[in-house]
């Protein structure tokens, strides 16, 4: 009890948690939003990389709009600030749309999902020998649980042979480009808004990302109006909601708990999965699931304990 009316007094409490608290929950979010992309890519009748290319033009005018009104007449300047690192968040993206969708067509949406969310690993590898920070104890411990935890809910669906060891393969690449795309984002969102960065990022992935699928040869435009919706739905779901929200987040968390957090994506993945391409779950696959949300927490207080006060 005195704990409880201890939480109450308004001293006690910590700005910097609170914020880092509504940062964690966008994080899961984004993430959620983002974990229901593949099933889209499944059934989109477009070719992976057309898809990938519609699925950021088509929430161009969203992202525009937000940055226009967002940064009250600032987003040129600020994108002339940040160009580069922006540039650069935006190919890195373009190149983790258009090797993953790959990976999609190639593979299990679960194999596909699972291996892109190798990205912790790359970050925390990055962070390490770029910025000499020395990932802790905990935090390995949290990383390596969520890690196990998504091989045992997805490693049934593991391929060894033809197309699908390919798009297991483009799933360990696009673990690279997306790790590299969190490291930018984390970085440039310290001086420019989200909105900024989504709406230069997005052009610039939207500019590289036609060509490649016109120079593929795949099916451009969908055939159908259900077409077109799952492009929309793409789009709005996976591009507006679900990039906005974990772009805010990484500015309010560290690089490396962001990725693990990410974890999340092919847990929601592998439900929606279940419920709408019957790739079912054993209660080893639920236990997994169990696992990967107990390993973001250990992250998450890993990260934040060094700041917390006492």
């Amino acid at each position: 009890m005195r704990f409880a009316f201890s939480r109450l007094k308004p001293e006690s409490a910590h700005p910097e948690d609170s914020r880092r608290g509504i940062a964690v929950v966008a994080l899961l979010a984004g993430a959620a939003a983002i974990g229901a992309s593949a099933l889209f890519v499944k059934v989109s009748e477009t070719g992976p990389v057309a898809t990938a290319f519609w699925r950021v033009a088509l929430a161009l005018p969203f992202l525009w709009t937000w940055s226009v009104i967002g940064s009250r007449g600032g987003h040129v300047a600020s994108f002339v600030a940040e160009r580069r690192l922006i540039i650069a968040a935006g190919l890195f993206f373009a190149g983790d749309l258009a090797v993953w969708h790959w990976s999609i067509v190639l593979t299990s949406v679960a194999n596909a999902t699972l291996l892109a969310n190798l990205a912790p690993i790359f970050v925390t590898l990055a962070v390490w020998l770029l910025y000499r920070r020395r990932p802790t104890a905990m935090f390995l411990a949290g990383l390596a649980a969520a890690l196990t935890g998504v091989t045992v809910l997805l490693g049934r669906d593991f391929q060894a042979a033809g197309g699908a060891m390919l798009g297991d393969l483009l799933g360990v690449v696009t673990a690279m480009f997306y790790g590299a795309y969190q490291l930018t984002v984390t970085r440039v969102r310290s001086r420019a808004a989200t909105s900024v960065i989504m709406a230069w990022s997005g052009l610039i992935t939207t500019v590289t990302l036609l060509p490649l699928a016109l120079a593929s040869g795949e099916q451009i435009l969908p055939h159908t109006a259900a077409g077109w919706a799952t492009l929309a739905g793409l789009a709005l779901i996976s591009q507006v909601a679900g990039q906005s929200l974990i772009a805010y987040a990484m500015a309010h968390l560290p690089a490396t708990f962001s990725s693990v957090g990410l974890l999340a994506q092919p847990v929601i993945a592998a439900a929606l999965a279940w419920g709408l391409l019957d790739e079912t779950l054993g209660w080893l696959e639920i236990a997994g699931a169990i696992v990967v949300l107990i390993g973001i927490w250990i992250a998450h207080r890993a990260e934040i304990a060094p700041t917390r006060k006492t």
